[in-house]
């Protein structure tokens, strides 16, 4: 089993939850952070540290947004690791709870 990054970490990236991965299991993009599932341990540390609720179990994705399951093994294959906090966006508070951002998905620089 594996956690799965979804729709409110695009355009709010908050790190918090690189911070407490032992597993280094955390890759950055443009605006979204990816969690690679051949790396993920299942400890379950990152839920509870995302201040926007983006981060779920594989297995409790919300149907709407099963899509971003198979997103975060294939850019977790393409993007850097992150392995240190970083300071979100600027506007991410305002970002934070919009309702399907998928749009605004920034794959490359």
């Amino acid at each position: 089993m594996t956690f799965v990054v979804t729709d409110n970490c695009i355009q709010c990236k908050y790190t918090d939850c690189v911070a407490v991965c032992p597993a280094d299991a955390f890759y950055e993009g443009p605006n979204f952070l990816v969690i690679g599932p051949d790396d993920c341990i299942d400890c379950d540390l990152c839920p509870v540290e995302c201040p926007a609720g983006a981060i779920y179990q594989e297995d409790d994705v919300p149907e709407d947004q099963k899509e971003f399951i198979k997103l975060n093994a294939e850019l977790a294959k393409v993007w850097p690791n992150i392995t240190a906090v970083k300071a979100p966006p600027e506007d991410a508070k305002q970002w934070d709870g919009v309702k399907n951002k998928i749009d605004n998905l920034i794959i490359e620089d």
